[in-house]
């Protein structure tokens, strides 16, 4: 059943901002930030608010936890100003999809770069650090898809550490030191920064292996399963501010 603005008991700021323990400058932010509809104005000039505004409120920041708050805020302007709200809806799903294959596609990386994960018969054999797997910069730039200057800005970061060809001076990337790259480019698409990636490579490299990896993974998946309960909650609450809406 919809309720007209101008209908329904009169609720102050304070009553909204108690509900969900915030100040009653942050729900007059709101309102001027087009979150909210626009108060209704007593005779005296203060703000009054309705059943209606207090429904919006609760809509915004059950959205806010899945969708961050730029896009949540987005979305209560457009429902408020009539425009299409489902496409930034879509576009928030779309993204969590995007993360959920780039994890995804880092776990396969991993389980192709680990040989405790594969079958015996396929694991390699080691080499020695200087044996027939060394490559050089461009190569390795190349097999990544990346430029060469990628590659020294991660060294400057910590995560990989190339030694230099006593001859030629050349950055000589061994087996470890590939590893490491395509551990780096795929976190980097995961959404890693450097300075996230250089702490779990120094612990692959001290472990010998990518165990320490699991729990990063494990964080990453519950916060995309986190993401995708908030979304649903997030959409029960636009729904019930959208049948309340005129």
């Amino acid at each position: 059943m919809a309720h007209n603005l101008q209908t329904g008991a009169r609720l102050r700021p304070v009553d909204l901002a108690r509900e969900h323990g915030l100040s009653t400058q942050a729900v007059r932010n709101y309102e001027d930030a087009g979150i909210l509809p626009a108060a209704i104005r007593t005779p005296t000039g203060y703000r009054a608010y309705t059943p209606l505004h207090a429904q919006a409120l609760r809509a915004f920041l059950a959205l806010v936890p899945g969708h961050g708050h730029p896009t949540a805020a987005a979305i209560m302007r457009a429902v408020n100003d009539g425009a299409d709200a489902f496409g930034l809806i879509d576009e928030s799903h779309a993204q969590l999809l995007d993360d959920r294959r780039t994890l995804q596609a880092v776990e396969s990386a991993l389980r192709d770069l680990d040989p405790a994960g594969l079958d015996p018969a396929e694991a390699e054999p080691p080499v020695p650090p200087s044996g027939p797997r060394a490559t050089f910069i461009g190569p390795l730039a190349r097999k990544l898809r990346i430029r060469p200057a990628t590659l020294r800005t991660w060294e400057r970061a910590g995560v990989v550490r190339p030694r230099r060809d006593t001859q030629t001076g050349y950055r000589v990337y061994d087996e470890a030191d590939v590893r490491d790259a395509k551990l780096a480019h795929q976190l980097r698409r995961g959404g890693y920064r450097l300075e996230q990636i250089a702490p779990l490579i120094a612990q692959v490299r001290a472990a010998g292996g990518l165990g320490p990896l699991e729990a990063a993974l494990a964080d990453w998946h519950d916060g995309l399963s986190a993401r995708g309960r908030a979304m649903l909650a997030g959409a029960a609450a636009l729904q019930a501010y959208l049948d309340e809406r005129p």
